[in-house]
C-alpha cells in the first residue's frame, strides 16, 4: 500500500493523489499537521531521501520566516525540533511504499515508480 503524507490543502499533494486516482494506484493519505510523524520515522525518511536538506524545503516561506539562528540545524534533534514547531517545513508530499521513500510530485517520476 502506498502512503502519502502531506497537508490536506496542499495543491501538490492534491495533484499527486489525483494522479494516483487516475492511474488506479491505491493509497492512504495522512495529514502530518493533524497526525504528526514520529521522530524515528522522520529520521528514516531523511536518510532514505539523502539527508535533512532533501526532506526539508529550504525554499519555502516557512523556512524563510525562521529566525536566522534556527537555519543551521546541526543534529537530528535540531531538525526534529524545527519540524515539530513547523510541520510545513517537510517537502510535500512524502510518498512511501514497501520499496522507497520520495518527496515532491512529478508525473513522470510517479509514472516510472508506479508503472
Amino acid at each position: 500500500m502506498v502512503k502519502i503524507y502531506g497537508l490536506k490543502n496542499c495543491s501538490t499533494c492534491k495533484n499527486a493523489m489525483k494522479w494516483l486516482d487516475e492511474h488506479q494506484v491505491a493509497y492512504e493519505f495522512s495529514d502530518y499537521r493533524a497526525n504528526p510523524i514520529e521522530p524515528a520515522t522522520l529520521i528514516e525518511w531523511a536518510q532514505a531521501v539523502g539527508g535533512w536538506p532533501k526532506l526539508v524545503n529550504r525554499a519555502s516561506p516557512s523556512w524563510r520566516n525562521l529566525p536566522d539562528s534556527s537555519k543551521s540545524p546541526e543534529s537530528d534533534q535540531d531538525w526534529l525540533q524545527l519540524i515539530a514547531e513547523s510541520p510545513t517545513l517537510v517537502r510535500r508530499p512524502v510518498t512511501v511504499d514497501d520499496q522507497s521513500v520520495s518527496v515532491g510530485f512529478k508525473a513522470d517520476a510517479y509514472a516510472e515508480r508506479f508503472a
